[in-house]
């Protein structure tokens, strides 16, 4: 199969790329700069240049491809300030790829986040793929997806797990908290810290991707997590043990000043199953769990090493 992907050289298309290749795909990768083709062709997939507000780009690429998986985001522009700006540019994209796909039967994979179940208040339980949210950012970017299916793509959403981890997370919610507790001499944690949060390993969150490609019917949701939900304490802990630093409660007064942008959805509770997507696509994960990841060292090692 002939895959185009956006978002070619980031963080899960560094594992979502050698899986591929790895199950005799081929891969086309969107590239924004010179510096995003290198990785992307150092990766062993073909370049093709442009990026998201490239939309004539878009289509022609999807038409020439037997599926398409979508990446890319402007996490740039949201950093800025300008979310409603990032918002809109992924859904335009994602209306130019599925426009080109309409009645192929061809494949398209979305990603979303299983953070977006607390938009319309799945709180207090466990979180499952049957779990539809109404509308809101980024969730009419999922349901435009899933939409697709009644327009002849094969198409399917991913929700991943907040916590992204392996020894390719350099820019991920993992290290981001890891920054924030060196910053300020300790690991800390909103509240009692009994939120959960779930979490998978970057390669494991890669072949939910390749399987969705390949088999995943249409219409589909599925949740890359591995680990279903850690206790934000014990998140921190671990940070704190690696580090050499206290844990301490945040109060909740004092949450935005210490986690700074993560403090709108730090004390989410969002333990999360997979148990539908394990059974449809046959997956599990096989890479080790987020604690076991961290205390493993690579993440405090590569700061010390960038740091020396």
């Amino acid at each position: 199969m002939r895959v185009f992907i956006t978002g070619a050289s980031g963080h899960i298309a560094s594992a979502v790329i050698p899986e591929l290749l790895d199950a005799g795909h081929e891969v086309v990768g969107l590239a924004r700069s010179d510096a995003a083709a290198t990785t992307v062709q150092a990766a062993g997939a073909e370049v093709l240049h442009g990026d998201l507000d490239d939309l004539d780009t878009l289509r022609a690429a999807a038409t020439a491809a037997d599926g398409v998986i979508h990446l890319a985001f402007k996490h740039d522009l949201m950093a800025s300030g300008d979310r409603a700006g990032a918002v809109t540019a992924d859904l335009e994209a994602l209306k130019a790829l599925g426009e080109a796909l309409e009645g192929t039967g061809k494949p398209l994979v979305g990603t979303s986040g299983t953070l977006m179940l607390l938009a319309d208040g799945f709180t207090g339980r466990v979180g499952t793929e049957e779990d539809v949210v109404s509308g809101g950012a980024r969730v009419d970017a999922e349901n435009y997806v899933i939409g697709l299916a009644d327009r002849g793509v094969r198409s399917s959403a991913i929700r991943l797990a907040p916590l992204v981890h392996s020894h390719l997370d350099h820019h991920g919610f993992t290290p981001v908290l890891i920054g924030i507790a060196r910053a300020n001499g300790y690991a800390g944690y909103p509240g009692a810290g009994t939120n959960r949060w779930p979490a998978v390993d970057t390669r494991d969150a890669a072949r939910v991707y390749r399987l969705a490609l390949e088999s995943g019917p249409a219409g589909s949701r599925f949740h890359a997590v591995g680990d279903e939900g850690i206790p934000f304490r014990e998140i921190a802990e671990t940070i704190g043990r690696n580090l050499g630093v206290p844990t301490q409660s945040i109060p909740e007064q004092e949450t935005e000043a210490y986690f700074t942008f993560l403090a709108a959805f730090v004390a989410a509770d969002n333990p999360t199953s997979s148990a539908i997507t394990r059974a449809v696509l046959g997956w599990e994960p096989t890479h080790p769990g987020l604690i076991e990841d961290m205390d493993s060292g690579h993440y405090f090692a590569e700061h010390a090493a960038a740091t020396h």
